[in-house]
């Protein structure tokens, strides 16, 4: 069965891959990396760049599988990583003499960065510490390989040359990357029937409830005449008798108790009137 013949203006590194030659040497890649920008230069043609393009982007897919982190869609740093393939080949100085490749991939690497440190955190967190969350990250994968288990925050700090803390502070910080949802729901399994994380872990707050009514009654014991509003604060918030009451203000148990009947039926119907947001009912008279 015969090969296809490839394309005439193929780059040369392609037209020698499908031709079944032998894997070429370091150096005949170099130059054959080089005659591919050089094509490109002299043509200046779409289709030329798209030829380029095409011959360079298994390292563009390489170096973003490397950088992948977590749950980060693998097409968006392959577009990341082409962006960046792009401005390598428009940066590029042929007469400077070096290789292609040595240039183009920590061009890639910063254009992956970049997106990492500006798209990938939800959370913003300080560029050192991102710079250091990626590193611990790889060094962790590094180090799990090497040591057949995951590494403690010490080996990693050892091997990064930063102490465990920054380590610890580092792998906080990938959390801001990737924020769990609280609408999410709350068993993966899909048995949560409709329960999601918020359901779980928001619960009703007491405390609003009870600094509502209070900020209530204060408002509304200010109304009140002086003495009237006196016997109610001796009653429920000393927890006085009627009668220590009346001897505290000098009047009988009797007459502590009208006081406390009638203001209690004055709170409750101000309690239900609507509030006014202009000024509150003058007291009346004692």
């Amino acid at each position: 069965m015969a090969l296809a013949q490839p394309s005439p203006l193929a780059p040369p590194l392609l037209r020698s891959s499908r031709a079944g030659r032998a894997t070429p040497s370091r150096a005949d890649r170099d130059a054959a990396d080089r005659e591919v920008i050089e094509h490109y230069r002299r043509e200046g043609t779409p289709r030329a760049r798209a030829e380029v393009v095409e011959a360079f982007l298994p390292l563009t897919r390489s170096l973003a599988r490397r950088y992948r982190r977590g749950e980060e869609p693998l097409d968006d740093l392959e577009q990341v990583a082409s962006l960046g393939l792009l401005k390598a080949i428009d940066g590029f100085d042929l007469s400077r003499g070096t290789a292609f490749a040595s240039f183009a991939v920590p061009t890639i690497v910063g254009e992956l960065r970049r997106h990492f440190r500006d798209k990938g955190w939800t959370i913003r967190v300080p560029r050192e510490l991102q710079e250091l969350t990626l590193k611990v990250g790889k060094e962790t994968d590094a180090a799990g390989t090497e040591l057949g288990r995951p590494p403690t925050p010490a080996e990693l700090a050892e091997r990064l040359g930063v102490p465990v803390e920054r380590v610890l502070e580092a792998r906080e910080a990938s959390h801001a990357m990737r924020p769990v949802s609280l609408d999410r729901p709350a068993l993966s399994d899909g048995e949560s029937e409709g329960e999601t994380l918020v359901d779980r872990f928001g619960v009703v707050d007491a405390g609003f409830a009870r600094a509502e009514a209070g900020a209530t009654v204060q408002d509304l014991l200010r109304r009140l005449p002086e003495r009237e509003r006196l016997v109610v604060e001796l009653r429920f918030h000393e927890d006085l008798t009627q009668s220590e009451i009346g001897e505290r203000i000098g009047i009988s148990q009797m007459h502590v108790s009208r006081l406390l009947r009638r203001a209690m039926a004055e709170l409750h119907t101000m309690a239900q009137r609507p509030p006014s947001p202009d000024r509150a009912a003058p007291p009346r008279g004692a």
